[in-house]
C-alpha cells in the first residue's frame, strides 16, 4: 500500500492516483466513520503516505506528537474542482518519495514539505 486516503478526500484525487498506478487504500470506501488516531494508525500499520483535507491531523502529528509515515493536507477548497484534481494528483505522483516521512501541505501555491518524524504515541 503506498498510501492511505482519508475519507475528506475527494474521490477524484483517489481514482487519479489509481489510475497512474499507485495504490491507494480509501477510507471512505473502506472504514467510513472511523477516528482520526485510527485513520493514523492504519496509515503506520502499512507504512503509508497519508493524504487528507482535514487539518486536525496537523494538530495529531505537531501538538500531540503522533506518529505517523507522512501526511499531505490538501488546502486547495478555494479552485475549480477539475483543477484541484489535477494539481493534487499531478504533485503526489511526482513528490511520493519526498513527502514520505514528512508533513506536507499543498495549497494552489505550491506544496511545502516539513521534516517531522512522528514520534510514537
Amino acid at each position: 500500500m503506498n498510501l492511505v486516503a482519508d475519507e475528506s478526500v475527494d474521490s477524484g484525487i483517489t481514482l487519479g492516483l489509481r489510475k497512474k498506478g499507485i495504490n491507494v487504500f480509501s477510507i471512505a470506501e473502506e472504514s467510513g466513520g472511523i477516528k482520526d488516531t485510527e485513520v493514523l494508525e492504519l496509515a503506520v500499520k502499512n507504512d503509508a503516505l497519508l493524504i487528507t483535507e482535514d487539518k486536525d491531523f496537523g494538530e495529531l502529528a505537531f501538538r500531540l506528537k503522533f506518529q505517523h509515515a507522512g501526511i499531505l493536507l490538501i488546502r486547495l477548497s478555494d479552485l475549480p474542482r477539475n483543477e484541484r484534481l489535477l494539481l493534487a494528483v499531478k504533485t503526489i505522483f511526482s513528490n511520493l518519495n519526498k513527502m514520505k516521512g514528512n508533513f506536507s501541505v499543498l495549497t494552489k501555491n505550491g506544496l511545502r514539505i516539513k521534516n517531522l518524524r512522528g514520534k510514537a504515541k
